[in-house]
């Protein structure tokens, strides 16, 4: 089977797909101004964005790993959560949440997703 890859740069890829599944890299906001609620939004519409060129959705997630840079966040990042994924009642993803050390002080948050295909 083939490896596609989208958005290649030297360093990374934003999602590479195999054998139905696809694979992002880790998504992080862009307005680095935002608070843990913007950031969120925004890196959530990114994957939708990504998933969409896979031919998938937030429905399809097989699992998503959140890497928040302060645990005080979790109830922000989580009420947006929750907003993202009130319209596919029974397909919530298996997800796991950690506080970590981002890459960039500024980033609040760096969500990692694996989806299958349509």
């Amino acid at each position: 089977m083939t490896i596609q890859r989208l958005n290649v740069e030297d360093r990374y890829s934003d999602m590479a797909i195999y054998n139905g599944v696809a694979y992002l890299a880790g998504q992080v906001a862009n307005d680095l101004s935002l608070d843990i609620m913007g950031q969120m939004r925004e890196v959530l519409g990114m994957i939708d964005q990504l998933l969409a060129q896979a031919s998938s959705d937030k429905s399809r997630i097989l699992m998503a790993q959140i890497y928040l840079a302060d645990i005080s966040d979790y109830v922000g990042m989580n009420e947006v959560w929750d907003a993202w994924v009130s319209d596919i009642k029974g397909h919530a993803p298996p997800r796991a949440t950690v506080q970590a050390l981002l890459a960039n002080p500024k980033y609040k948050v760096e969500v990692v997703i694996s989806a299958a295909q349509k």
